[in-house]
């Protein structure tokens, strides 16, 4: 048996990628899961390199035996990540000096004293990353479509609030992005 030491290489190198995209999906869920959002930076990494190499046919050259490992983690990272990415760019929006968060996951407007609105924002942000990655691994672009409708219906009575309507905005768009962006890499690579 001889061995190739440039094939070699290149799948240590392309294990290591993926062992890296794994990596960012852990981190993502430990960002979530600790409310620590800047965890999710290794996976914005991810993103950015992945989108680079994509865009210069690098992933080409990747093994089969660790494309579905890749593409399986792209997509966790996908669905895990969004939130994560919302929080920081939500942060950055507001500077910090965004609505105070009720007990139940949700925040606190004025309108009513102790009225929290937006609640469950976590679980329902996890199904619409979700049903984005898979609308855009199928291409079912209709999809997207409904899902937008319906979380714009489902939160209506809860849009009356300025810092509400921003906060849902913002964090639907990024959440949208990032999902699409990873399902994109997928589908590209």
């Amino acid at each position: 048996m001889i061995l190739d030491p440039v094939g070699l290489s290149l799948a240590l190198a392309w294990s290591g990628l993926v062992g890296i995209v794994w990596l960012a999906v852990v981190l993502a869920v430990l960002a979530t899961t600790e409310s620590q959002p800047r965890l999710v930076v290794v996976g914005v990494g991810v993103v950015v390199v992945g989108g680079l190499a994509v865009a210069s046919g690098a992933s080409d050259t990747l093994p089969s035996s660790s494309t579905l490992l890749a593409q399986l983690g792209m997509a966790a990272l996908g669905i895990a990540g969004g939130g994560p990415v919302a929080t920081l760019v939500l942060a950055a929006a507001t500077r910090g000096i965004g609505a105070p968060e009720g007990s139940h996951g949700g925040i606190l407007v004025g309108d009513e004293p102790g009225r929290e609105v937006l609640r469950g924002g976590t679980t329902i942000g996890f199904l619409e990353r979700t049903i984005v990655v898979a609308a855009v691994l199928i291409g079912r672009w209709e999809l997207l479509a409904a899902l937008i409708a319906i979380k714009g219906l489902g939160r209506f009575r809860d849009l009356d609030a300025g810092a509400a309507t921003e906060r849902f905005i913002i964090g639907t768009l990024v959440s949208l992005l990032w999902a699409g962006a990873c399902a994109g890499l997928i589908a590209l690579a």
